[in-house]
Formats: structure tokens, C-alpha cells, sequence
């Protein structure tokens, strides 16, 4: 594996859902069924480099974008797992190859372990806070992260923009 630092001058974003929006460092939601570079139970925040991308990961396959808080990340990570390369023989175990993996198929409907997610507990064991990597989206460039929260260090930050306290506090809007 590669590994880098995500210094404190980059920016990062992700497209929230709505209600939701309250809590944009919670990870809970990746947690509750899995993504791509984590297994259920493991608190993880999906970031893109580029409002666009964040914003093209958020509506998938949907024809139209369904509502969303577009929210902006400043990061200081000391050790994320640099992928934005792609796979490398020489520097990347033969499992990387299957990144781009349609790990929702695995994970939903085969009913398998994706091996993103043993991806993603061999870069947890390397003492690795997150994972850099190109998106896996054909109809987009950019580069996406992923951030395991439970990972992070007494020295890592990542923080939201927010600078007008414009993001609701909690969930009371949406309780009906």
C-alpha cells in the first residue's frame, strides 16, 4: 500500500441528505448496511474532491438529484491509503484490483463479502484512517475519500464549513 497525508489546505465535500444534515460527521448512515470501503458497522464518511463528484456520488442512478445539503470539509489526516493511482502490481496486493468492484450485488443480492470490504480492514489494520481513491462512477472524474471515524488519530481534524451556523442543529424539523 501507499500511503499520504491529506494536508489541512484541501477541501472535501459530500451531498447529505437532507434530514441528515444535522449530523454531516456521524458516518452512521455508511455504518448502518456497508459501502464500498466498509463493512456494516463501521463508521465511514464518503468525501469527494469536487462539489460536482459529491454531488454526482449523491445521486447515483437516479434520473433527477434528489434534495440535498451540499456540505464542505477541511481535513488534516496524518495517514490515508493512497489510491489515486490505481492498481499498481508493485505496490498494491492483487485484491486492489477489485476496487471497482459492484460490491452492492456482492453484499445485497449474492449475499457475499464484497472484498472492498476486506479492502477496507486490511487498511484499518495498517494503522490507516481512511482511503483516497479515484471515483468507480463512469459518467465522472475526480477522486473520492473515505474517512473511518473510529480510525482517526489524536491528531487528525476534519471539520465542517459551516462558518454562519447554517446546517440545522438536530433533527426537530423533521419529527412530525
Amino acid at each position: 500500500m501507499r500511503f499520504t497525508r491529506i494536508a489541512a489546505d484541501q477541501s472535501f465535500y459530500r451531498a447529505h441528505t437532507p434530514r441528515w444534515a444535522s449530523q454531516p460527521l456521524s458516518g452512521a448512515g455508511a455504518a448502518k448496511v456497508g459501502g464500498r470501503l466498509n463493512r456494516p458497522g463501521v463508521h465511514a464518511l464518503y468525501l469527494s474532491d469536487s462539489p460536482e463528484l459529491a454531488i454526482a456520488e449523491y445521486q447515483q442512478d437516479a434520473v433527477l438529484l434528489p434534495p440535498c445539503t451540499l456540505t464542505a470539509y477541511r481535513l488534516d489526516l496524518g495517514r490515508v491509503v493512497d489510491h489515486r493511482h490505481g492498481y499498481e502490481p508493485a505496490h498494491w496486493s492483487p485484491l486492489w484490483q477489485d476496487l471497482g468492484c459492484n460490491w452492492r450485488g456482492m453484499a445485497f443480492l449474492d449475499r457475499i463479502e464484497p472484498p472492498t470490504w476486506v479492502l477496507a480492514d486490511q487498511v484499518l489494520a495498517a494503522g490507516a484512517c481512511g482511503v483516497l481513491y479515484p471515483t468507480q462512477r463512469a459518467d465522472a472524474h475526480g477522486l473520492n475519500l473515505v474517512v473511518y471515524l473510529d480510525a482517526l488519530t489524536s491528531t487528525d481534524r476534519i471539520a465542517v464549513h459551516d462558518p454562519d451556523d447554517r446546517l440545522p442543529r438536530n433533527l426537530a424539523s423533521w419529527e412530525s
